[in-house]
């Protein structure tokens, strides 16, 4: 009987899963980790894990010598990608497409906050100070996206219905659905010229490490915005520090930074009007939930084909 590790730190979800897969797959065991120490003790008898990327080390997967079939339980795998312990015959599968509806509801909870100054608000709450503005309004506002895939597609249609211009910029794609204009990446300095937002949604690799740089930033009003919502390393946190102490950009709202968890140390908490959340952006309540039916689609694959099955439905 071949063992299948689910790894996750959230007890209830862990649980949820060995529960249901034990049930529709009898012929595996189903163990859980709810930690790396967990994880390890079971690692030599696994043959295949299921988890958030980020909770699959180096030295986990090394220990993992009859390993046929890595799921991620994330869209983001470049950490697994990139890891040199990776077997490089193990198929790596990933839960994507199902991030659009907790992204969106992040990136208008940043942008709502950034352009009517919302902290601000809640200071003078706690003052007991009464101080009555005209509110900014995302009507009209031009948002452009950088990456047009599922999320910015979901992104778009919200900001659409919200009466806001929709920009892409993309290599990959000359049209989007509810996106107003396409630029390709060469005209990134154009595109992000014309917005009042900014959000980062492409995947980090070598051609996107920094994309948004100092002469970006430059080039953005100085009444614009900056949401970075897919890596920290496509962002040069340097220079948005420095433009933002400038008053280059009006501020930003970021999710993902070049070092997680962040340091207490680190300048970026002390930027001025930036706002921070711990890469939640796609972390969702119900998220377990969501995932499942991908999950489930590639246990069905890989208990009737093993491995080989997979191959075509890995992201490498």
């Amino acid at each position: 009987m071949k063992t299948i590790l689910i790894r996750h730190e959230r007890p209830e979800w862990t649980d949820s899963y060995v529960e249901q897969f034990s049930e529709l797959f009898p012929d595996f065991e189903f163990r859980p980790a709810y930690s790396l120490e967990d994880a390890m003790r079971h690692a030599a008898d696994a043959s295949a894990i299921i988890g958030i990327g980020p909770q699959m080390p180096p030295q986990l997967i090394s220990s993992m010598k009859n390993l046929e079939w890595v799921q991620s339980l994330t869209t983001g795998i470049d950490n697994l990608l990139a890891m040199q312990e990776m077997p490089k015959n193990v198929p790596i599968t990933k839960c994507a497409r199902l991030h659009g509806t907790q992204m969106s509801e992040l990136a208008l909870l940043f942008m709502l906050n950034l352009v009517r100054d919302f902290p601000h608000m809640l200071e003078n709450q706690k003052a007991a100070v009464w101080d009555r503005q005209p509110q900014p309004l995302l009507y009209e506002k031009t948002v452009c996206l950088l990456g047009l895939g599922s999320i910015a597609e979901t992104i778009a249609n919200v900001c659409s219905v919200l009466g806001m211009t929709v920009t892409g910029v993309s290599n990959g794609r000359s049209t989007a659905p509810h996106v107003d204009r396409v630029y390709p990446r060469a005209r990134l300095e154009e595109a992000a010229s014309e917005a009042d937002f900014l959000i980062v949604l492409v995947p980090l690799s070598d051609e996107t490490r920094n994309i948004i740089d100092a002469g970006i930033l430059s080039a953005m009003k100085p009444s614009a915005f900056l949401i970075n919502m897919a890596r920290g390393g496509c962002v040069d946190e340097s220079a948005l520090i420095e433009a933002l102490q400038k008053g280059e950009i009006a501020g930003a709202g970021l999710d993902v930074f070049e070092r997680e968890p962040l340091p207490s140390d680190d300048p970026i908490w002390q930027a001025p009007n930036v706002i921070l959340t711990p890469h939640v952006g796609g972390f969702a309540d119900i998220y377990h939930k969501q995932c499942f039916p991908i999950v489930l689609e590639n246990l069905r694959a890989y208990a009737s084909g093993g491995p080989e099955a997979l191959t075509s439905a890995a992201r490498r």
